[in-house]
């Protein structure tokens, strides 16, 4: 959740749930399980922590090649999610970050812009 602007913790996190909802959901399932050995879990995933704001990019840019979650590999990638901004995409990232038992730290907006920068 973004802390700027005024935005309440509730407002940016229940944006970044709708957002997820609309460009994620589909493959990573509404309760963050994920699809099966095609789509990992977010709801859980060890990788998560290690990622931090650097899953900006695979949002951004998506994803190709392995990728290893809770012990289980898999290959599938990930299409670049297109036309979100930086605030669109923290939003996503903390409500990914703290929704189904998550509960890591919130990814402040110049974070995400500063990752953002480095993988263009």
């Amino acid at each position: 959740m973004v802390f700027s602007c005024g935005n309440s913790r509730e407002k940016t996190y229940n944006e970044g749930a709708m957002l997820y909802e609309k460009h994620c959901e589909n493959c990573h399932m509404s309760d963050g399980t994920g699809l099966e050995a095609l789509y990992p879990p977010l709801a859980g995933a060890d990788m998560l922590e290690s990622v931090g704001a650097g899953a900006a990019c695979i949002i951004k840019n998506g994803l190709q090649g392995k990728i290893m979650v809770n012990g289980v590999e898999f290959e599938t990638g990930m299409a670049p999610v297109t036309g979100l901004s930086s605030v669109e995409i923290t939003n996503i990232l903390n409500y990914i970050h703290n929704a189904w038992g998550n509960r890591h730290e919130f990814i402040q907006l110049n974070q995400v812009q500063a990752t953002l920068k480095a993988c263009e």
